[in-house]
């Protein structure tokens, strides 16, 4: 708990798009600090910042919260923590961030559960993706090709579709890649798919997100089923399957009442949350064409109508 008379905590937050998945993550982050005692407008102000996936956005709103000497970062998403660690010498604590590692967030040597020795901690969101592409092939048992689209200049996606090449190894089925630059592409890269695939696992992408109403368009019209990660269940996605991103940020809120309880953010482990569910959409379904088995919805943590 906070102090009596103790300053308000000033939090810049920083994330890539305004998309419920992060919002529900910056909810998450808010009930963290509230179950820590640091509540919304009493004891903390958030200044939420959107780049819009644009790299100059990201350092300037990186260097505007360096200037305002906020007391510390919420980063959500890598592009962000990226911005906000390499412009800043200010506490940042991420959110989904799926392989900080990799993405040079946190120095070689470092590991999931240990502290980063430097100003960063957070909580990861790596998808579990051969486990999920397994219980994607139990909704649909005859798709042997799987398509994916992603953006080669994202980190995240880079794992994704490393770990992607490999469970469709490893389960006999074929992968079928579309890269794209941007979101301006991602309708084109979804048709090129059509008639090559027999369903789609959106990838874990920025860009890709950013035009998932695009993909979906084209899933229904070809009658292709869409599957992702998480289980927040974006809008015309079949099933998803994966981490609650409410639990990712409420994780990562713990770790900033930390912070503002005088921890140093290196001090304190970064890592995964690691608990997954399965969300199902009905009206998806039915739009790209498929049903599920009894099996299948008994197994379903939470089903959409």
């Amino acid at each position: 708990m906070p102090s009596a008379g103790a300053e308000v905590a000033r939090i810049g937050v920083i994330r890539t798009l305004n998309i419920p998945t992060f919002t529900r993550v910056q909810q998450g982050f808010e009930d963290g600090l509230a179950s820590s005692g640091y509540k919304a407008g009493v004891h903390v102000t958030f200044d939420i910042q959107t780049t819009n996936n644009d790299a100059g956005k990201e350092l300037e709103i990186a260097k505007k919260f360096n200037d305002d000497k906020v007391t510390l970062i919420h980063s959500i998403g890598t592009p962000p923590t990226l911005a906000a660690v390499k412009n800043t010498g200010l506490p940042v604590v991420f959110s989904a961030v799926t392989d900080p590692l990799r993405a040079g967030i946190v120095p070689a040597g470092s590991a999931p559960g240990k502290p980063s020795g430097t100003n960063v901690t957070g909580t990861t969101d790596p998808w579990p993706v051969e486990q999920q592409l397994k219980v994607f092939s139990q909704i649909v048992p005859k798709a042997r090709r799987w398509g994916t689209v992603y953006t080669p200049a994202e980190p995240n996606s880079m794992y994704f579709i490393a770990e992607l090449r490999e469970a469709t190894k490893r389960m006999g089925l074929e992968l079928v890649e579309a890269p794209v630059n941007d979101s301006s592409e991602v309708a084109a890269a979804t048709e090129r798919l059509v008639g090559k695939v027999d369903a789609i696992f959106k990838s874990p992408d920025n860009a890709v997100s950013a035009a998932l109403k695009a993909m979906v368009q084209v899933c229904e019209a070809n009658k292709i089923p869409l599957f992702t990660g998480g289980n927040s269940g974006p809008p015309g996605v079949v099933a998803s399957y994966g981490m609650d991103y409410y639990l990712v940020g409420y994780s990562a809120g713990k770790r900033a009442a930390l912070v503002l309880r005088g921890s140093k953010a290196g001090t304190i482990p970064w890592g995964p949350v690691g608990t997954y569910s399965l969300l199902i959409n009905l009206t998806a379904a039915k739009a790209q064409g498929i049903t599920f088995s009894p099996d299948i919805l008994r197994i379903a943590d939470k089903v959409i109508e």
